[in-house]
């Protein structure tokens, strides 16, 4: 069952002492066959997603969201997430790192082991933003109304950021308008395929009501199938790539990754 974390809510108590225990055991054995691209690291096995609540895991099971491996979900040894290492395996094989090189970086919600990995490559900006930071070295930015000129930025990343955004059409526009011409924009979203259109309703506004509606309290939406169309009406064009033509060779159980989840990026036009 493969679906992004964050729409099983918050670990319980007894899921993060579960966790921890099982994180420090892990430790103190060097070695195993899952490795971690974030640390470098080999492991026994990647920790599963520790959470939970029934609607959330009804949505997104009935309606077969793609997101990420909750079975293979954390590092033990440094915690990242499997969306960073799948970035991270994307970035490299498809040398988008070389890209980043002397780039113009703008990045939301950064996660810590990606924005590293994105600062190793050497941008010539990059600047963290956030809507709600919670570290100094992250700026408090709006993506509705951005205090950037046009043309700004080489390169904008949003891993997982667009379902929580009240207007993606005008956040959409706002990437555009501050992106180069050709410039590019990673901008991974959890969606269904079953879904023939996009499903939001503005009248949904609790965080029970969306749990139940969008499989995630704070998301305001499920992308659909007309994902692609969405972000083409804002000026993208797809640069989309599918797990299986870039990443064949890296063994998913290895990796902790979930190969239904492709790389979404798009090229300013």
């Amino acid at each position: 069952m493969n679906f992004e974390p964050s729409v099983l809510g918050a670990p319980s108590f007894a899921g993060r002492v579960l966790a921890s225990l099982v994180r420090r055991f892990s430790r103190l054995v060097p070695s195993g066959p899952c490795y971690c691209v974030c640390c470098s690291k080999n492991s026994p096995f990647f920790l599963p997603f520790a959470g939970g609540t029934g609607a959330a895991l009804l949505v997104n099971c009935k309606l077969d969201v793609v997101g990420s491996d909750l079975e293979r979900y954390s590092c033990p040894k440094c915690e990242s997430n499997d969306r960073e290492r799948h970035l991270k395996l994307y970035c490299q094989k498809l040398g988008i790192d070389r890209l980043i090189a002397g780039a113009r970086i703008l990045h939301f919600a950064p996660e810590r082991h990606f924005a590293s990995y994105v600062a190793a490559a050497g941008p010539t900006e990059h600047l963290k933003a956030d809507l709600f930071p919670r570290a100094a070295d992250i700026q408090k930015i709006d993506m509705l109304a951005m205090p950037f000129s046009s043309a700004s930025f080489d390169f904008v990343i949003a891993n997982h950021v667009l379902e929580h955004v009240a207007d993606d059409a005008r956040a959409l526009s706002e990437i555009r308008r501050v992106l180069r011409p050709g410039g590019l924009a990673i901008l991974q979203t959890p969606y269904s395929a079953m879904l023939e259109t996009t499903f939001e309703d503005a009248g949904i506004v609790s965080n029970e009501a969306r749990e139940h509606a969008y499989g995630q309290g704070d998301h305001v939406r499920l992308y659909g199938r007309d994902i692609f169309s969405r972000f083409a009406a804002a000026g993208f064009e797809s640069r989309v790539v599918h797990h299986d033509a870039a990443l064949a060779d890296f063994d998913v159980t290895v990796y902790g990754v979930n190969p239904r989840e492709s790389f979404f990026l798009f090229e300013c036009i």
